[in-house]
């Protein structure tokens, strides 16, 4: 195991200042920048430790010039720049400012107006357009960054022409996109979740190689949050409800006199749904290639599992996403630069402006994921080990076994809040919680105990759901900033708004998963229980947008 933080519970202070800062000031960006500055402090070396080192020697002026050098070089050299320049990190930018670029051309082709025709008989009504999102969420399931981006851009005008605040259909875009991504066998999350676990099962001192695609099946039922989540956000547009800062967001859209500027191009008197569709699902099928291309690159000549889904699930996992979504926005932006060249759409200018609309679209997006990349990189496993301080707290605690699904939950969803990734918690804890788990249930049972333990597969679950559960949360995650951007929401509101509804799914996948699953309640009797119990949430709870304050009534679409 490896060793605490180096710098005890200090590891706490830089991403709870940040997040706690980015939410009462609204301004991310500075509060990142505070973040990281602070973290980088706290990781100078100390008075005490220099006088050790220079003995009689020391002095406060040199150590205080020192310290400027060395805070000026490692703030703006070794965390800034560096984060900039990281392969995988460039990849991300490209395939943002691409897919940026390709949705703002064709929105100025008026492929989105096309887009919101076509789209009208299937969304009327704000309970409509609601489930047309959901929907389409679902469908975009091989990434979550292609989710959030394409989503976003694609619903807004339709959402908009149906008075849905932004701050809703960023929640529909949010919740729509990790959630789907990490629960489908065919995703660019597979490799991640199963390598994290295979990596635990090893550490456990289990090499059940293949095996592990089945437990990774076994805990979809599990899976409490992920699964809640999905249901509620169904649930909210069925019964057109809402409560907290949302419904606030939704009451405030239902009353402007005007509709939000949606970025639809108005320029053509045909708008065509095509110019749209077609870039778009070049865009995902291109990235699909790739993945499969670079998954059988990767896996070689090593023999692939007899399921067919296995298989499949198995080529995506170890495909290259960053190059295969690069080159998939890349692709569909080709396209749509041949559409509108070949029937003259657009001319020089327009196709000009285009461009760097699309690009000054998402800057500020990729100066946010910049920054709290920097910050996830201090508060690593090669700096401060926040995720392996708060790991070790809970395993240094005598923990009953019937408990351990829902600590664990709330375990990953606290490193994934204060870390700001998803993929960073299942590393992190992944590797301490199968061993943890499996050494007290087979010292509980006084034999080995089995794989596919109910406790067992359900504390695996909730790694996997408390790692979303505290991305969702965090206003320092990749997948909330871009949602937030691609939805064209203020970041923070998304955030406010986001929060009350993701606590109340995880206090529904606590008590109506976590802990009753612990105590030997099977799956199939929990899941429509939690559901049962968000909509009665809905029913008390919520209100209708289009409802008065007063009125307990609830009217037709």
């Amino acid at each position: 195991m490896i060793d605490p933080s180096p710098v005890g519970w200090l590891c706490l202070v830089p991403p709870l200042l940040t997040i706690l800062m980015a939410i009462v000031t609204r301004r991310v960006v500075v509060s990142l920048l505070i973040g990281i500055a602070t973290a980088v402090l706290i990781l100078l070396p100390s008075p005490s430790t220099v006088m050790r080192i220079d003995g009689s020697h020391f002095s406060w002026t040199g150590y205080l010039k020192q310290s400027v050098e060395a805070f000026w070089l490692h703030f703006a050299v070794d965390q800034l720049w560096e984060s900039l320049w990281d392969p995988d990190h460039l990849h991300v930018f490209a395939f943002t400012t691409f897919l940026g670029v390709q949705v703002a051309l064709i929105n100025a082709s008026g492929g989105m107006l096309g887009v919101v025709r076509w789209a009208s008989p299937f969304a009327r009504t704000r309970r409509g357009g609601q489930i047309l999102t959901w929907f389409l969420g679902l469908l975009i399931f091989i990434d979550d960054y292609a989710n959030t981006l394409l989503l976003g851009s694609t619903m807004r005008p339709v959402t908009d022409r149906l008075k849905i605040s932004r701050e809703k259909l960023a929640f529909l875009v949010d919740t729509t996109a990790a959630p789907v991504s990490g629960l489908a066998l065919v995703s660019t999350w597979v490799a991640t979740e199963i390598g994290t676990m295979q990596a635990g099962f090893l550490d456990a001192g289990l090499d059940i190689g293949t095996a592990t695609f089945g437990i990774f099946l076994q805990t979809i039922p599990s899976r409490f949050y992920v699964l809640f989540a999905l249901a509620f956000v169904l649930l909210c547009g069925l019964l057109n409800r809402d409560f907290g800062p949302m419904l606030t967001a939704e009451r405030k859209a239902q009353k402007a006199t005007q509709i939000p500027r949606s970025d639809v191009s108005n320029m053509v008197s045909h708008p065509r749904a095509f110019y749209a569709v077609l870039p778009i699902l070049v865009t995902v099928f291109v990235t699909v290639a790739l993945l499969v291309k670079t998954g059988l690159d990767a896996i070689g000549d090593a023999p692939l599992p007899t399921s067919r889904l296995q298989a499949a699930g198995e080529i995506i996992g170890q495909g290259s996403s960053y190059v295969a979504l690069l080159y998939g926005a890349l692709s569909g932006l080709g396209v749509i630069l041949i559409l509108i060249t070949w029937n003259g759409v657009l001319d020089n200018g327009q196709i000009a402006r285009g461009l760097l609309d699309g690009f000054l679209h998402v800057l500020p997006a990729m100066i946010i994921l910049w920054l709290a990349w920097s910050l996830s990189s201090l508060t690593g496993n090669e700096h401060m080990r926040t995720g392996q301080y708060l790991a070790n707290k809970v395993v240094e605690a005598d923990v009953p076994i019937f408990l351990l699904p829902t600590l664990i939950f709330v375990l990953a969803a606290g490193i994934a809040f204060s870390t700001g990734t998803s993929w960073g918690t299942m590393a992190i804890v992944m590797p301490i919680v199968i061993p943890l788990a499996h050494n007290l249930i087979s010292k509980s049972l006084g034999i080995a105990a089995p794989l596919d333990h109910d406790i067992l597969v359900a504390t695996i679950g909730s790694v996997l759901a408390g790692a979303i559960f505290g991305d969702h949360c965090s206003p320092i995650s990749d997948t909330t900033i871009l949602s937030s951007r691609g939805s064209s929401c203020d970041h923070i509101a998304h955030v406010r708004t986001q929060l009350p509804y993701a606590l109340t799914i995880a206090a529904v996948a606590i008590f109506c998963g976590t802990l009753p699953i612990g105590l030997g309640v099977p799956s199939t009797i929990l899941l429509p229980a939690g559901v049962i119990v968000m909509l009665l949430i809905l029913l008390i709870v919520g209100r209708r947008a289009d409802q008065p304050l007063t009125c307990n009534s609830s009217p037709t679409s």
